[in-house]
């Protein structure tokens, strides 16, 4: 499987009771597909796989796969503390034909890189799917070094990373050393830059709201090799990452799909809602962004 383009960690709608919106949850996947992002993405942190259940994150996978088909390549997410639990989400992905998927470090636990890679390769074995790296040692306590990669050069399956640590001389490290390895953004105020480094994709959550925008920043870049156009579209896009770094991550990217029209249901505790000021800030962000993208790539405002 060949990552390139934009893809989508899905937001996971909820009731007004906070039980997971199945329907909602469906039309937020023809959302995106009609949007055209590149792939789907299950279980990530802006699911908020960390909040559901085991039975919950197994059942939204096959719910996934039955409304997506074939029609985008689908990747699951198998985060967990324990390497049993991450196996047991990697053979479920398997069993539902899924395309690929996201392996991360345990959290919490602290591995060594050479835990980490067991980790990694224990997984590999259940699922012998594609597999897309997730390296985010802010959340996940631990990051993936030259210890680790030298570990688990023999996991064929892998064929990209995401790379979220926001440390360029990650990127950079990568981009010479693993060259076998495609590039993901997983940083998004360092698109531009992952672009430059030869990444062909990018995972961002602020798609699940303004796909067409993110759409149009990997195409300048990445099809057209227009990194003027690039640097433009770029910054009109700093605004909203400086608002969604600067706290309730998840209820901003909900918001967003709400101000398009879409049920999102809010979020699982212990996170909580955000403020109507909060909102009227976002709301203005997102305003301007899509104006300014707009008239950068002459679409309609």
């Amino acid at each position: 499987m060949t990552f390139e383009g934009i893809y989508t960690p899905a937001i996971t709608a909820l009731t007004a009771d906070g039980q997971i919106d199945r329907h909602a949850f469906a039309e937020t996947l023809e959302y995106l597909i009609e949007a055209k992002v590149h792939g789907i993405i299950i279980g990530g942190s802006t699911g908020e796989y960390y909040a559901h259940t085991a039975q919950e994150r197994l059942d939204l996978a096959t719910h996934a796969k039955a409304v997506i088909g074939t029609r985008l390549p689908l990747v699951i997410g198998t985060g967990a503390i324990r390497t049993e639990d991450s196996v047991a989400y990697a053979q479920a992905a398997r069993e539902i034909k899924a395309d690929a998927i996201l392996v991360g470090s345990p959290p919490y636990a602290l591995p060594t890189e050479l835990e980490n890679a067991a980790h990694l390769q224990a997984v590999d074995r259940a699922a012998n799917l594609p597999i897309m790296l997730y390296n985010y040692p802010a959340r996940m306590g631990v990051s993936m070094g030259a210890a680790y990669f030298a570990a688990i050069k023999q996991v064929k399956n892998v064929v990209a990373i995401k790379e979220s640590s926001g440390d360029p001389a990650q990127l950079h490290f990568l981009a010479r050393n693993y060259p076998n390895i495609a590039l993901s953004c997983g940083w998004d105020d360092q698109a531009l830059e992952f672009f430059a480094w030869g990444a062909r994709s990018w995972v961002c959550a602020g798609s699940n709201f303004i796909p067409r925008e993110h759409v149009a920043l990997y195409e300048a870049c990445v099809v057209a090799k227009d990194f003027d156009k690039g640097r433009r579209i770029m910054s009109a896009f700093m605004p909203l990452m400086d608002f969604l770094e600067s706290g309730k991550f998840v209820q901003s990217i909900k918001y967003g799909c709400e101000l398009n029209g879409q049920s999102t249901g809010g979020v699982r505790a212990p996170l909580q809602a955000m403020t109507a000021e909060e909102k009227q800030a976002l709301k203005n962000v997102i305003t301007d962004l899509k104006r300014e993208v707009a008239q950068i790539t002459g679409g309609a405002q």
